[in-house]
This record gives C-alpha cells, sequence and structure tokens, in this order.
C-alpha cells in the first residue's frame, strides 16, 4: 500500500467526557490539521456505554477521510491525536475524552498486533452501524459475505434500550436538538427583522430603540420563544436588496444588546442572513447559528465561513433570489423528490466545504420557489421529506408565519391577522415531523406547538 496514494478509510469517533460534541469536532479539526481530510460525517448519536457500562453515556458517530498515510501510520497519527486532546486508557473500554478508531481503510485486510482493520467488533456495535450506513449503507464487509450489506447488517442487530438518538448541538447554554427522538419538543424560533421592509414586521424592531428592543426580547422570552432569529434583511419577494455596511449596522447591534441580557443568557440567537462577512460578525457578537435562506448560493464565501465558525447552520431549500424565486416553481419530478434533491446536493457541498453533518439543520423553504400548491404538498408530507434518502436523523426548520399563501387561502389580506391560518399550518408543520418552527406570533403559535406536541409527540 505506496504511501503516495491517496487511500479512503472510515474512523469511528466517541467521547463520553467533558462536552463531548466539542471533544469529536477538535479531533476532526486535528486530523484536517494533520493531513488527514475529513470528507463527510455523519450524524451524532448519544449511545448507552457497552461493555463497561457504569460510565456516562456516549457521543459516538463515524468520518470518512481521505489519506496518504499507510494504516499503521494512520494509527499512530490518530493516537498522537488522543493523547494530545488529554486521553488517558485506565480502564479498557471504558470512559474516554476522544476516541479514534480505524474501521475501515480502502477495501483492505490489514493485521498486526497493533491493529486490525475492517476493525474487529464493527458488525456488532450499533454505535458504529448506525453512523457508518449514514455514509456507506450498500457497501459491504471486506471480510464478510459479500452480499451481505452495512444497512442489513445493522438491521439483524437486537433492538438497543435505550435506543441511539441522533443530536444536533446549538450551544453550551441550549439543549441539543433531537430529530430521531419522536417524543421530542419543537422549538419555537421568534421572528425579529430589524428591517423597514419585512413584509410583516418591517419597521416594528429597531436597534436604536434599546429599550423597546428589550422588552420585545423578554416578552418573546416570556412567551416561551427558545431561539430567537435575527434578520437585517429583508427576503420578501421583490425586496430591494440592501448593503452589508446597512446589514451590520442593524443587526449586530441587535445580537450584543440581546446576548447583553441575563434572561437571554438560555436563549439561542439565530442570524438570518445570505452573506458570509454578516454571518462571522454576527457569531463574534453573540450567535449561535447561521440561518441563510440560500443555503450558500447566494455568497460563494459562505459555506466555507460556516465550515470555519463551526456553528450550527439552516441551509434553506430556495432557487434564484427574491427576485426570481416566483418564475422559479416547475419540479418535473414533484416538489417533494425535487426539494429532497436540491436540499442534498446544498448539504453535500455543504460537507464539501467542512461542514459536519452533526451542525446541519435543513429547511424546505414553504414560499420560496413554490407556489400555493406546492407549499401545501410539503406541508402534507413533511415526513417525504424527513425520510428522504440522504437527508435521514438531520432536523428541520418550517417557516409558514403569516405567508401570502396563508393569506390567499383564509382570504385574509394583512399578514398580521393572519393568526388562525398560520396556527393550521404550524400544526401541520409538527405533524410532519418538524423541530423547529419560525413564527411571528409567539403567545399563539407556543399555545398550537404544545397542543400538537401533545398529539403527535405524545410529550404532555
Amino acid at each position: 500500500m505506496p504511501g503516495s496514494l491517496v487511500h479512503r478509510a472510515f474512523i469511528a469517533l466517541g467521547s463520553n467526557m467533558g462536552n463531548r460534541v466539542s471533544m469529536i469536532e477538535k479531533a476532526c479539526q486535528e486530523m484536517d490539521n494533520r493531513g488527514i481530510k475529513v470528507k463527510r460525517t455523519s450524524s451524532l448519536f448519544e449511545t448507552a456505554p457497552m461493555y463497561v457500562t457504569e460510565q456516562e453515556t456516549f457521543v459516538n458517530g463515524v468520518c470518512e477521510v481521505e489519506t496518504s498515510l499507510s494504516p499503521i501510520t494512520l494509527l499512530d497519527a490518530l493516537q498522537s491525536i488522543e493523547n494530545d486532546m488529554g486521553r488517558r486508557k485506565l480502564i479498557d473500554k471504558g470512559p474516554r475524552v476522544i476516541d479514534l478508531d480505524i474501521l475501515l481503510y480502502d477495501n483492505a485486510q490489514y493485521s498486526d498486533e497493533r491493529l486490525s482493520i475492517p476493525h474487529k467488533l464493527m458488525l456488532e456495535r450499533e454505535f458504529v452501524l448506525r453512523p457508518l450506513c449514514q455514509l456507506i449503507p450498500e457497501e459491504v464487509h471486506p471480510s464478510s459475505d459479500a452480499t451481505t450489506t452495512y444497512q442489513k447488517h445493522l438491521d439483524a442487530l437486537p433492538p438497543s434500550d435505550p435506543v441511539p438518538l441522533a443530536i444536533t448541538p446549538i450551544s453550551a447554554s441550549f439543549p441539543s436538538l433531537n430529530p430521531s427522538n419522536p417524543k421530542r419538543p419543537t422549538h419555537i424560533m421568534a421572528v425579529l427583522n430589524v428591517t423597514p421592509d419585512s413584509f410583516s414586521d418591517g419597521g416594528s424592531h429597531t436597534p436604536s430603540n434599546l429599550s423597546a428592543l428589550t422588552e420585545t426580547v423578554r416578552i418573546f422570552i416570556r412567551l416561551g420563544a427558545t431561539i430567537i432569529d435575527i434578520g437585517g434583511e429583508s427576503t420578501r419577494p421583490d425586496a430591494p436588496s440592501v448593503t452589508a455596511d446597512e446589514e451590520l449596522a442593524r443587526v449586530i447591534p441587535t445580537i450584543e444588546h440581546i446576548r447583553s441580557l441575563p434572561e437571554a443568557q438560555n436563549i439561542a440567537i439565530s442570524i438570518d442572513t445570505c452573506r458570509a462577512l454578516v454571518a462571522e460578525a454576527a457569531v463574534n457578537a453573540g450567535a449561535d447559528i447561521i440561518n441563510d435562506v440560500s443555503a450558500g448560493l447566494l455568497d460563494p464565501a459562505m459555506l466555507p465561513t460556516m465550515a470555519r465558525l463551526q456553528k450550527t447552520v439552516i441551509l434553506m431549500h430556495m432557487r434564484g433570489t427574491p427576485h426570481t424565486m416566483t418564475k422559479l416553481t416547475d419540479y418535473p419530478t414533484g416538489v417533494i423528490p425535487g426539494v429532497g434533491q436540491e436540499l442534498l446536493e446544498r448539504i453535500r457541498a455543504a460537507e464539501d466545504a467542512g461542514i459536519r453533518r452533526w451542525r446541519i439543520v435543513a429547511d424546505p423553504g414553504i414560499g420560496f420557489a413554490k407556489n400555493q400548491t406546492q407549499n401545501l404538498a410539503l406541508l402534507r408530507d413533511g415526513q417525504g421529506l424527513r425520510d428522504f434518502k440522504g437527508l435521514e436523523q438531520i432536523p428541520w426548520l418550517v417557516g409558514t408565519s403569516r405567508k401570502g399563501f396563508v393569506g390567499r387561502i383564509t382570504r385574509v389580506e394583512k399578514p398580521s391577522e393572519r393568526v388562525w391560518g398560520t396556527a393550521a399550518a404550524v400544526t401541520a408543520a409538527v405533524r410532519g415531523g418538524a423541530d423547529i418552527v419560525r413564527v411571528h406570533d409567539i403567545k399563539e403559535m407556543v399555545q398550537v406547538v404544545r397542543m400538537a406536541d401533545a398529539i403527535y409527540r405524545h410529550s404532555s
């Protein structure tokens, strides 16, 4: 196996000490720094310990890497990363800050006293097979029956108790999203547009009036919002563009002020922007989430910037721009497969840029490059998107609040009066599997979500 060739390997990632997600992300960064290129990652899964059961739960995942290192040299590099990160092996299969195991190396079999490839225990470990099956479900184990795929090996394992649950981290002070937990609560994302021209609340909020902003945020939190999404440029159809300086002048003081409020310390702040420059400044000011309605299409620097910042990102499906999207509504194979495939392409582009799968939230883009019939189809079959091949275990944000199709169906012209239509759409979003709903009417939609969660997620 010449060292100059590029090889494909799969590395198992695990941690059950300290900030487990942070440890795994640091290990991936260290691999990249040492020339072991992380190409794709699985979701992260919260899993019960095996073998030595009297220890904390693990976070586990798998990454695909490209490397020119030989198997033993790769092992040396991974063990060096473990040691540098503070791993001390006191108990075999016991607690560890970080665990990096080589599962597969090309399609090769390799064995010596230090290393066996394929990993000897991988086919009996759900915490390995489940994330691996997100990456290569139809491939076969090099030393097993050539007709038995990894997915079939996973399906043949006895059910786990508890079942490993996918997690999407937000921040140290905010609970992770759990898209595979059938009893998960739906999060309320409150819209805070600091713009003069947003279709529904333009002009209602301004960073120059800090006392009013403080009261608004306190009301949002008191009513039950857990995420506040701050926008400095309207994305309504035919909205005029603003400069980056204008957008920054609107959103940065707003974020800084909200982050300074004691009651907002456990609230996640999202920045709604298509500009990498604004996203980075917002994160530096205290934002936890980058919400890009273009999924990186409108600024080529956005995906690399997201990857470098290592924040959770929301990638929305849209075609064209706010000026052209209303004419781009042709989905020859249907809106569910069309949106699913195009979102999958954006997620792959994000992964190619270095964004980890466990940091991605998807948004079907209700009202963006969709007509009324298509919007309704997306709400009617949200589960179809959740189950779309390649999108499994990814959390979803759905935004229907006060949108034009709601007004047309309910015959309510004024956006601020579209509460009842929005309530029905939000209920459909929860039924379809939304993890987050983005809304303007916090008081009413908190009640709607609590009721919908109780019906569809048995969470009362």
